[in-house]
């Protein structure tokens, strides 16, 4: 038997700005929260569904920039140009992380100013 990816957490200074940015993105709801700590996830599946969820962990010195875990997002039901734009209109940045302008992708940073990638291949939703 195999392990399973079932949360990813994000130490950060605001959990309410970042839960409801990443909810954005993915189209995750609020699933449970404690003080100081907000799990965001898929509305229909939760916690164990086949996506992970997103545990936004309030911490006094939450690193920032490039990190040895990022994420990388894929649109569901748009080309990449347009999921940019609503991207960077629900608080993305552009992340200089050394790019050539070559590539397929964009870096993005969030609120908070952790990268993550937008990839060019559409993806389908899950359900």
């Amino acid at each position: 038997m195999a392990c399973r990816i079932t949360e990813l957490v994000i130490d950060c200074a605001d959990p309410e700005r970042l839960a409801a940015f990443w909810s954005e993105v993915l189209g995750y709801v609020e699933l449970d929260r404690e003080e100081g700590v907000i799990e965001i996830g898929p509305p229909d599946a939760g916690f164990g569904g086949p996506q992970p969820t997103l545990v936004l962990s309030a911490s006094s010195d939450p690193r920032k920039g490039k990190l040895p875990l990022h994420i990388d997002v894929n649109a569901t039901d748009r080309d990449q140009e347009a999921e940019l734009e609503r991207l960077l209109a629900l608080g993305a940045t552009h992340a200089d992380v050394g790019q050539t302008g070559e590539e397929s992708w964009y870096p993005l940073a969030d609120p908070e100013g952790n990268e993550f990638c937008l990839l060019r291949t559409r993806v389908q939703p899950l359900g």
